[in-house]
């Protein structure tokens, strides 16, 4: 009856989002029928783990150093979704989201900012943080790709605002606090 139950809840969630290639970066997710406001679309999954086993975890491919699929949860942990077949993973940075990161101990539940139409990408705001002084360097590692009209440009977060729950990747020479998961190219 379990197993009834997960195909189920997973036939349902296919059917609301799909996940394709993204014209903002790499893969991305959407909408396959319309997402009303305060609708729990997708919850970010994976393994939970420490700070400290992300760090090492975390591949440095040169490439891409600032690449992970790590959500940093308050207390100190990570969900990590490198191996995880959620498609929650792949939702796109947007200064302009669509969709909010709400944290419920350690699972991370994102939800529909406003009413979303099938085939709209899905997007939230990464409000990612590093510790210390941002430089125009660190700006330029973490450019925003959004095109929105209020876009800031970059990924990174700005003092001012707080978001609820965040993901995290480790920057050599930094310490990281606080940050969201960028969606790799397919």
């Amino acid at each position: 009856m379990a197993d009834r139950k997960k195909q189920q809840k997973a036939k349902t969630r296919s059917r609301r989002i799909e996940v394709k290639t993204s014209g903002v970066h790499g893969r991305g997710v959407y909408a396959a029928r319309r997402l009303k406001a305060g609708e729990t679309v997708l919850e970010y999954k994976g393994e939970i783990i420490t700070w400290q086993k992300a760090q090492k975890r975390h591949p440095h491919d040169p490439d891409q150093p600032h690449h992970t699929f790590f959500f940093h949860l308050d207390h100190g942990h990570v969900i990590d979704a490198t191996h995880s077949a959620a498609p929650a993973k792949w939702i796109n940075h947007s200064c302009a989201p669509n969709l909010e990161a709400c944290q419920t101990g350690n699972r991370v539940f994102l939800k529909a900012l406003r009413d979303i139409l099938p085939g709209e990408e899905l997007f939230y705001d990464y409000c990612l943080m590093i510790e210390g002084r941002i430089t125009a360097r660190d700006k330029k590692e973490h450019t925003c790709l959004c095109g929105s009209p209020c876009c800031r440009g970059t990924m990174l977060d700005i003092p001012q605002k707080k978001q609820p729950a965040r993901a995290v990747f480790p920057k050599p020479g930094k310490v990281v606090s606080q940050v969201k998961s960028f969606s790799g190219p397919e």
